[in-house]
């Protein structure tokens, strides 16, 4: 696959979030997914152990979520773990992941935050101007921002906001089970991609496609 290099990843800490500001005025949030034109999804996760990282991406066919190619990387790890610049850590093996993929989707959900972060540089944004591509952010934790928890069953969802802009939606992609923190990354609209996500995500809390990446780049 493709990969546009942007820039070099080993930059000094205030260089790094410098960067990340420059390239948040390039993200386009406002491009609807059309589900009925998908025909692939990608599930996106890095694992790391002590110092090396371990990149899978797993290709689905949609909407039926069998899976067409497994591709890993690996990579020692050469940036610290500082909070806010996760894809300065994460990033370099991604890339070496996606230049081994035979099967562009046409969607990446990338286990981690899109736009939901200080800069609206999570790892689903950062790596989605890399890629080109639509590309969507489920956190599994909260990163920032304020919301109302929503009602318990599947599909209920809150905005996330913060300082006056919605970052993300608040997810409940199953019932009574923590919700997911989505968010779009680059080339989507948000209410598009958290269409795509509850129709990725049949039984457990993450979208299929992400749990099997998670489960290919276990160390």
């Amino acid at each position: 696959m493709k990969v546009h290099e942007l820039h070099d990843w080993h930059l000094k800490p205030a260089d790094a979030i410098a960067l990340q500001k420059q390239l948040a005025q390039r993200l386009i949030s406002d491009q609807p997914i059309d589900l009925q034109a998908i025909e692939t999804v990608a599930g996106v996760d890095v694992s790391i152990k002590r110092h090396l990282a371990q990149a899978a991406l797993v290709v689905m066919r949609y909407p039926e979520l069998e899976i067409i190619e497994t591709v890993r990387a690996q990579k020692e790890v050469a940036y610290p773990y500082i909070p806010g610049l996760l894809s300065f850590r994460e990033g370099p093996v991604l890339v070496d992941a996606f230049r081994r993929l035979n099967t562009p989707a046409d969607v990446f959900l990338f286990d981690g935050m899109g736009q939901i972060h200080p800069r609206r540089m999570g790892i689903a944004a950062h790596l989605g101007l890399w890629l080109e591509r639509p590309t969507i952010g489920c956190g599994k934790k909260h990163l920032l921002g304020d919301y109302d928890l929503p009602p318990p069953t599947k599909g209920s969802a809150s905005p996330l906001t913060w300082r006056g802009e919605q970052l993300g939606i608040v997810l409940r992609t199953r019932s009574r089970v923590k919700p997911l923190y989505v968010s779009v990354g680059h080339l989507a609209e948000l209410d598009s991609a958290v269409d795509l996500v509850l129709a990725c995500t049949p039984k457990y809390r993450l979208p299929r496609p992400i749990r099997q990446a998670h489960s290919a780049a276990a160390l």
